[in-house]
């Protein structure tokens, strides 16, 4: 008994080290630009549901906002950044701010990350922020397409600090089983995320992005609620019928 019990506990201190290094892992990375190193001058992640609504998270430097949107200057110098102007900037008859972040600083520029929330990604392009994009969420039989074309930039070849090597994203979550996409690496990460990059450059020159997924109409997450109930059915007929054999058999000995 003894020995069972120490065998518990130390899988149990396996665990907690390893979620504990896994944490810490991923927060260095998160620190450093993304899970794999990437640094993004500016992001869009777009959170799609598969009825059309959409939680978009931008994370942005100050000069690529000014740029590409033609975003007024939130830098308050030695004060910050002003964060209830970015809210003002961002916030529109089509969105909701749910969130703007304390700023960062990375190669001496100012960052930010706004999350915003529509209800319908379709009519995103009435809000500024997002107005150099086209989106069209399409249901055919039992798939939906989903489609972003990107335009040109507010403030074409503008000059900003830039170095030259710096990446503009579209990183799209999709909720169900993709059947297609047109990402130029042609990988699928984390089973449902896609990811476009280009570089700043391009951006600033107006050339084209275009985002293209279809998927399935049934939610990931429906299926696996439903595979978690079948499964939690099972488990409790099968822990009714220990007991009833539990009881038959004792009853059994008794006689």
């Amino acid at each position: 008994m003894t020995g069972g019990v120490r065998r518990v506990g130390a899988v149990r201190r396996l665990v907690a080290g390893t979620v504990l290094g896994a944490l810490l892992l991923t927060g260095a990375a998160c620190g450093s630009g993304g899970l794999f190193g990437r640094e993004y001058e500016y992001e869009e992640e777009i959170y799609l549901k598969v009825d059309g609504s959409a939680t978009v998270v931008v994370n942005t430097s100050l000069a690529a906002l000014s740029a590409l949107r033609g975003a007024p200057s939130f830098d308050d110098g030695d004060a910050g950044v002003d964060r209830d102007a970015v809210r003002r900037f961002f916030q529109s008859p089509v969105t909701e701010v749910a969130r703007v972040s304390r700023p960062w600083e990375r190669h001496g520029r100012k960052f930010v990350q706004v999350r915003v929330t529509t209800a319908d990604i379709r009519s995103l392009s009435k809000s500024v922020p997002f107005a150099w994009s086209a989106y069209a969420f399409t249901p055919r039989g039992e798939t939906v397409t989903f489609v972003q074309a990107m335009g040109p930039s507010v403030l074409p070849n503008a000059k900003g600090p830039w170095q030259g090597s710096e990446l503009v994203a579209v990183r799209l979550h999709v909720p169900a089983k993709i059947q297609f996409h047109n990402a130029p690496s042609k990988k699928v990460e984390r089973g449902n995320i896609v990811s476009w990059e280009q570089p700043l450059k391009d951006r600033l020159a107006g050339q084209p992005l275009r985002v293209e997924v279809r998927m399935e109409r049934n939610s990931i997450l429906a299926w696996t609620l439903t595979i978690f109930g079948a499964s939690a059915a099972a488990a409790a007929v099968l822990f009714v019928l220990v007991i009833w054999w539990v009881k038959r058999k004792g009853r059994q000995v008794a006689a």
